[in-house]
């Protein structure tokens, strides 16, 4: 619901429903079924399956299927099945932007976990990260790191890649030529990306226009955060005030240099200073699911049998760009071996 409310394409809760039966993971927990609500349930691995089995009419048929329920528009090319595989490319390079912008981790990005609508769905090892780090993994079953935050993109683009290898039998008759249309496609998805993601992180900093100079701005901050293990969200978030001004991160030499140049890129816009501060808060959120406020809701739900906790920070989660004294703070200490499992 969190995903929801700030604005990414996602899957939605319907209902969870508690089975009696218990759940082992590192101890003994309750069990429940959670049914989830989408465009649609269909992933990159349902492709798969049929591809595996060399079953090229099943494969056409469920191509036509999501051409029908997702991607009418790729009727209007010569060959549909380039236009699904161009449209999921588009909003799967769309999705994983928003994921970065916002400092969300996935957790467990296997082509069975990826829907070809381009919507978020499995929420089962995922967090947001508190202080920025690109390396930053949750998942207990991660143990290398395959989907950690930095990696989410590149991921994305194997992913893509199976996904393609699917409709190469309908793209064209001719296999070379069909592997060579599919390739261009996919190798498309990291301009993709980087267009989507620089367009969401400008308006995180309230930059209205194209620079020469917006990446570089945008990375040597995410640097200093990472060096002075600033808190992604509220970093952003205090930018747009004089809450910077007294962040942990302003102590350091080289930030206060990046913040002088970052005021004067956004004082020389047409819009002004703050335009630019009013927009930045429009897209930076005050409160995330942190993970020890989950932990503390999960906590007082299943042992207290106490939803009011969980209620108002659903409540909070759904109005995620309004301030919260309660639910806006990160932990007084980050858990450093803190763990998500999956849901099954």
């Amino acid at each position: 619901e969190a995903m929801f409310a700030l604005g990414v394409p996602t899957s939605r809760s319907l209902a969870a429903v508690t089975t009696g039966e218990q759940v082992y993971r590192d101890e003994a927990q309750p069990g429940a079924v959670l049914t989830r609500v989408a465009k649609s349930h269909i992933r990159i691995g349902t492709f798969q399956f049929f591809a595996a089995k060399g079953d090229t009419d099943a494969l056409k048929s469920l191509a036509d299927h999501v051409i029908e329920r997702h991607y009418p528009e790729a009727l209007e090319f010569e060959n549909p099945y380039q236009g699904l595989l161009k449209g999921v490319i588009e909003n799967t390079a769309y999705l994983v932007s928003r994921w970065q912008q916002l400092g969300f981790i996935h957790g467990v990005m296997n082509t069975d976990n990826m829907l070809v609508s381009g919507e978020t769905v499995d929420y089962g090892p995922c967090a947001f990260m508190d202080a920025y780090h690109p390396e930053t993994v949750f998942s207990s079953i991660d143990r290398h790191g395959r989907y950690a935050y930095a990696n989410q993109p590149p991921i994305a683009q194997w992913n893509l890649a199976r996904f393609a290898e699917t409709l190469i039998p309908l793209i064209d008759q001719n296999t070379d030529k069909s592997i060579k249309l599919a390739s261009q496609s996919v190798n498309d998805f990291s301009d993709q990306f980087q267009r989507a993601w620089l367009r969401g992180m400008r308006q995180k900093l309230g930059l209205f226009n194209e620079g020469p100079n917006n990446i570089e701005l945008i990375n040597e901050l995410l640097v200093l955060m990472q060096k002075n293990k600033a808190d992604y969200t509220l970093t952003f978030r205090h930018l747009s005030s004089d809450a910077i001004l007294k962040d942990t991160i302003f102590k350091d030499t080289s930030f206060k240099v990046w913040y002088k140049n970052w005021i004067h890129c956004i004082q020389k816009q047409k819009e002004g200073e703050e335009t630019s501060k009013l927009m930045m808060l429009k897209h930076n959120p005050a409160v995330i699911p942190r993970n020890y406020l989950v932990e503390k809701a999960l906590s007082l739900a299943v042992v207290d049998q106490d939803y009011r906790f969980l209620n108002d920070f659903i409540a909070a989660l759904l109005n995620p760009y309004e301030d919260s004294k309660v639910f806006g703070e990160p932990a007084l200490q980050e858990d450093k071996s803190y763990q998500t499992f999956c849901g099954t």
